[in-house]
């Protein structure tokens, strides 16, 4: 038995309308100081006035999230008392927006105590809302947070149904004029999302069509949209492609590539969407040399030479990275701008990082210690995978 579960979406042109409509007297928005900036604070707080709430902000979240940041934001929601938690940025907000909130519904409970298997009894004080503002993460639509210990050096992944929120707003008018390399490092991540929900062992019937329409817009229109960040249909299908994806990963799950992505961030910090799409061509031949996978399904939606497994498997790594070249995403861990003796010094941390990833779990083909360090210097190296 499985279940598959998502929000209510509302996508399309003027999608934050739906905000007039809530039912409450207070929201508390959880965002980052380029928001406050941009005038998307503004927006959704003149939405809510609308709908006769007032509203409180919270604007502190950084890239990457910390366990501090998201204490401090969760002790500020508790003294506002908000019957509306609403996450507006990229996954970043979203994801201290979901972290916060469980920590105002469930004070007494550590967030490293978050899992799947347990019932939290959220949403006694408030309920949740995500407002995308980039195409890439499909925050708004998963179940799961990424938060970083500092203290410790890594990424935390924690999930539970409970934390879905109860409305994900689509609104592509958020993301007209999107930075080009913002464009690119979130698009590749969403291509990324649903070629290992695709692929993972998790995948299933109600997630596939999702992962295989995501692939389709991404290769369709990322390149549009980081060409010309004016060009309105490649936005907001790109938009609407970053929370399909998310819906894909959030009711099957990610793989290797995440695995190995999350273990290089929580090090060196760098941008998620670029690192996942720097390290998922080496993962896709790792897993494709040992013979069963489901590359070649993808290569042959995509209308690629795939005979076989593995000539689909190298077509569509092919495919990816002539995509990557075009939006200028890094190929090799080398490109990311990490230098090689910092990344030599930081090796047995990041294997270590990496076997203990829950992604690793719905991974087709997992690899040992000997075999996460070939990984990882391969990828460092820019060199095809051969074991």
């Amino acid at each position: 038995m499985w279940y598959f579960s998502s929000p209510e979406i509302v996508f399309g042109d003027e999608a934050l309308s739906r905000l007039e409509h809530l039912s409450g007297t207070s929201a508390f928005i959880v965002t980052d100081a380029n928001m406050v900036r941009l005038g998307f604070v503004d927006r959704v707080q003149a939405r809510l006035a609308l709908a006769g709430m007032e509203s409180a902000v919270f604007a502190e979240v950084e890239p990457d999230p910390s366990l501090q940041t998201v204490r401090r934001c969760a002790a500020a929601m508790a003294e506002y008392q908000p019957e509306w938690v609403i996450g507006l940025g990229g996954g970043s907000s979203m994801d201290a927006a979901k972290a916060a909130w469980f920590l105002y519904e469930r004070p007494d409970v550590d967030l490293g105590a978050i899992n799947p298997f347990e019932a939290f009894g959220l949403r006694a004080k408030a309920r949740l809302i995500t407002i995308p503002t980039t195409s890439g993460t499909g925050a708004d639509v998963t179940q799961g947070v990424v938060l970083t210990d500092h203290d410790m050096q890594c990424k935390i992944v924690l999930a539970t149904r409970e934390l879905q929120a109860d409305i994900a707003i689509v609104d592509p008018s958020l993301v007209m004029e999107l930075p080009a390399q913002i464009t690119a490092d979130t698009g590749i991540d969403v291509l990324t999302h649903a070629v290992e929900a695709y692929t993972c062992t998790w995948h299933n019937d109600f997630t596939d069509g999702l992962c295989l329409k995501a692939i389709e817009l991404v290769f369709t229109y990322l390149p549009r949209a980081y060409a010309d960040g004016t060009d309105a249909e490649a936005r907001e299908h790109m938009h609407n492609a970053a929370t399909i994806a998310g819906l894909a990963i959030t009711n099957a799950m990610v793989a290797l590539a995440h695995s190995l992505a999350h273990s290089l961030g929580g090090v060196f910090h760098t941008p998620h969407g670029r690192t996942v799409g720097a390290f998922l061509p080496y993962t896709i031949e790792f897993t494709a040399n040992a013979g069963s996978s489901r590359y070649g399904e993808i290569a042959r939606f995509l209308h690629l030479p795939a005979n076989d497994e593995l000539e689909g498997a190298a077509s569509f790594v092919t495919a990816f990275r002539e995509l990557q070249a075009r939006i200028r995403q890094p190929h090799s861990i080398r490109e990311l701008g990490i230098e090689v003796d910092a990344f030599e010094e930081a090796l047995p941390h990041l294997i270590a990082n990496a076997e203990g990833d829950t992604q690793m779990v719905t991974s087709l083909r997992v690899p040992d210690r000997k075999e996460l360090e070939r990984l990882f210097r391969y990828a460092y190296e820019g060199r095809t995978v051969d074991f």
